[in-house]
């Protein structure tokens, strides 16, 4: 059904209102007066076909939740939590009173944001960009020049040893072979745990030839339970648990076959999709998750494309995609990208790329900007430190393209309400100067006064 409006006004003798209680000067009370809610409200919308059942919650609500949680690093549960202890964020979301209840479960965030999809999220990216020129933090001539670079988004999955993997698919086959009511001919549920950690002692003490031995006895194991139930899954009735189990069976299939080295393997049974990406870093030799490709201004460093890409694909090859997301959402085509030495071989023509370290017959402003570029390395890094693009919790390569863009949300919000924040000082200080100028009397006022008295 139909999403339902903010309640309406009403107990207002009784009550007093947020906005009598909150000082408006405030970052979050300016940057609440900044974004276009109602645009959500007309946009999301059509996510509601059905005119009967319970009406949804409130776009400004769910969309001014998503912006806090990924304001300061908070997961769905202490974001409302958070919501309801700070008036702040209730005025940010458009509540008129102060609530002393949650307003929404925190599983409705989950709920809306497979709702909106990657598309929705991107809206949202598009009102903190629409934000920053109306607080004149950029203008559109910034948004003509960009550095764009990649970094990997980790997944939420342990270092993946064959041992581990084998181990924890043949205890996920015997359980959905319980919860079926079958009876296996022998589960290994005693051989199979002291078997794994044994294969990581052998590895410890460089035993390589104990240790295949003992993994493809693992393997084994593992075969022969998932073979157990192969053969009785003609019993289950059609369902979604039936096919749950045919996926099961398959994916443990994969992981079966799948050699030592190639492309395609699966690094963890809950996250199949996740990809082993090397980005020559001395600290970490391999990172395990989703590249993501971030553009932002080369003037302010504001985010105004994010993308996740899934299947590690050659940065060269992703720019053109960037170069079109950013065209969307700032409705204006990039004059000048930046990029560094991983995208050599790009086959853009409509936007000029600097590559760095070519400055051969470069003008002086263009050298500038192409040493600018290094300012997208520490801006990645707050995203992963202050923000949450270090480990993505939602899941399947839709989760991750809906995640990149929701911190390129928090990293633009965080710069804006610093932005404010700077604003509102400089304004107390030009005020305090002011009084302290009006209130000092000069000496020789004060000399000349007293001799008057006398």
């Amino acid at each position: 059904m139909k999403h339902r409006n903010c309640p309406p006004e009403q107990d207002g003798l009784l009550r007093p209102r947020l906005v009598d209680l909150i000082d408006m000067r405030h970052e979050l009370a300016k940057l609440a007066a900044l974004i276009d809610w109602e645009f959500f409200e007309r946009e999301w919308a059509g996510f509601f076909p059905a005119e009967t059942g319970r009406p949804a919650t409130p776009p400004r609500l769910v969309a001014g939740l998503m912006y806090l949680q990924h304001l300061p690093r908070l997961s769905d549960e202490a974001v409302i939590d958070r919501w309801v202890e700070n008036p702040y964020f209730q005025h940010f979301t458009g509540e008129r009173f102060f609530q002393h209840q949650p307003p929404i479960h925190p599983s409705s965030l989950s709920r809306w944001r497979d709702r909106i999809g990657d598309e929705g999220a991107e809206w949202l990216l598009t009102k903190t960009i629409e934000a920053e020129r109306a607080s004149g933090v950029i203008t559109d001539d910034s948004l003509s020049r960009m550095s764009v670079d990649t970094t990997v988004m980790e997944k939420n999955i342990a270092y993946p040893t064959d041992a581990r993997l084998n181990e924890k698919a043949r205890a996920k086959i015997v359980a959905l072979a319980h919860e079926a009511g079958f009876l296996l001919r022998q589960t290994y549920a005693r051989k199979a745990p002291l078997l794994a950690a044994q294969v990581g002692r052998y590895a410890h003490a460089r035993q390589f030839k104990r240790m295949r031995k003992a993994l493809r006895t693992l393997k084994g194991y593992t075969g022969r339970v998932m073979r157990d139930l192969r053969r009785q899954i003609d019993l289950l009735p059609p369902g979604a648990f039936r096919e749950t189990v045919l996926g099961t069976l398959v994916l443990v299939s994969r992981l079966l076959h799948q050699a030592p080295r190639g492309s395609g393997k699966i690094y963890a049974l809950h996250e199949p999709g996740a990809d082993c990406i090397s980005k020559g870093k001395a600290r970490v030799r391999y990172e395990f998750g989703t590249k993501v490709s971030i553009a932002t201004t080369i003037d302010k460093d504001f985010v105004i494309g994010m993308r996740a890409l899934p299947g590690n694909p050659y940065d060269g090859h992703t720019l053109a995609e960037a170069l079109e997301q950013v065209e969307i959402l700032t409705d204006q085509r990039p004059e000048l990208a930046v990029v560094d030495r991983g995208y050599r071989g790009n086959v853009v023509e409509t936007t000029r790329v600097l590559i760095s370290g070519s400055r051969r017959g470069l003008t002086p402003p263009l050298q500038a900007l192409l040493r600018r570029r290094s300012a997208i390395e520490p801006e990645i890094g707050h995203m992963k430190t202050g923000g949450r693009l270090a480990r993505c919790p939602f899941k399947g390569t839709w989760g991750d393209a809906i995640f990149a863009v929701l911190c390129g949300c928090g990293h633009n919000i965080r710069k804006i309400l610093r932005h404010l924040r700077k604003l509102f000082a400089v304004l107390l200080a030009m005020i305090a100067s002011a009084l302290s100028a009006t209130v000092v009397i000069r000496p020789e006022n004060h000399h000349s006064t007293q001799r008057a008295a006398a």
